[in-house]
């Protein structure tokens, strides 16, 4: 069994709660948000917060108008410059192009900048991760947002123009446009992960970040090891907190195993030349957690954010 499975919720091995008491509150965990274990390419699972239809429309409403107001932008001067010419068929050809480019690249874009995040996400709180843990490729992002035009833009753009079918008949594949539509935007409500189609080709999944700072009783004052900034900027807040919740599980064998390979993990990643001995390897990770919260904490200031490990450092190319 692994007890890394374990560590969100075991905070007090002194006083336990209940049973009825631990099964109320999962209860109402869960019918807040849905939660999904992933497991980081380090091995470690972790637990993320499914982002909530509601929540996702809200972050694509942002988007949404972030983008008609940029293509309207740019599709006003060529209109302009095209209407004096008398090319009506040229401009809507071109504002067709224009429209797609933009809408896709304004997704795309943001989403391999800002890690997973358009201002939309952002504001809402939502972000793109990889389903299996590992970093958000470039190919994952452009297959689901291409897939985009496929779900919904094209078949959209086809009812807006309206074919009807002479006699006032059913036009069956006005009706079925209609049926692909109400699919693909029922989606992400009626599977376990609410990922709608270009989430399932790509691999990848929406997660609401967690809103809970990182606590301060685990920081140490006393610090009997050093780390540079070059090492402190191997991780980001994610790690940090799932450091924290390892930190905070009860003290037994297993524990001991998992911090062991932990400790062992996080010396090869920045590069730790030193042993550190197993009756040091708590103090070396709460070192670690200090000075690593102490750092993030410090750039943040500066208004430089480094979410998880992936993120490139400020200033890097």
């Amino acid at each position: 069994m692994n007890a890394a499975r374990d560590f969100s919720g075991r905070n007090s091995p002194a006083r336990a709660p209940a049973a009825g008491s631990a099964q109320a509150a999962r209860v109402f965990e869960e019918s807040r948000r849905q939660k999904r274990e992933i497991i980081t390419p380090e091995g470690v699972p972790i637990s993320v917060e499914i982002a909530d239809y509601g929540e996702r429309l809200t972050a694509f409403a942002i988007d949404f108008a972030i983008w008609t107001l940029l293509t309207l932008a740019i599709y006003l001067p060529i209109f302009a410059l095209i209407g004096a010419m008398r090319g009506n068929l040229v401009a809507i050809a071109i504002a067709l192009f224009l429209g797609f480019l933009v809408r896709n690249l304004y997704f795309i874009y943001f989403e391999l900048a800002w890690q997973g995040a358009t201002p939309g996400k952002r504001v809402v709180g939502l972000r793109v991760i990889d389903r299996r843990g590992g970093p958000l490729t470039a190919s994952a992002v452009i297959a689901r947002n291409l897939t985009r035009e496929i779900e919904m833009f094209i078949p959209l753009g086809i009812l807006l123009e309206g074919g009807r079918s002479s006699g006032g008949a059913i036009d069956w594949s006005q009706l079925s446009l209609g049926v692909w539509l109400l699919f693909f935007a029922a989606l992400p409500a009626i599977n376990r992960g609410r990922m709608r189609g270009g989430d399932l080709i790509a691999g990848t999944m929406v997660i609401a970040l967690p809103h809970l700072a990182l606590s301060s009783d685990l920081v140490e004052r006393a610090m009997q090891f050093a780390f540079t900034a070059p090492q402190l900027q191997a991780y980001g807040a994610f790690e940090l907190q799932v450091l924290e919740e390892l930190l905070r599980r009860p003290h037994n064998a297993e524990t001991v195993r998992v911090l062991d390979e932990v400790c062992d993990k996080i010396c090869r990643k920045i590069g730790w030349s030193e042993p550190v001995s197993r009756r040091d390897v708590t103090t070396f990770l709460r070192d670690f957690y200090t000075a690593e919260r102490a750092y993030l904490e410090r750039e943040q200031l500066f208004g430089k954010t480094k979410p998880d490990k992936y993120t490139q450092p400020a200033g890097t190319a």
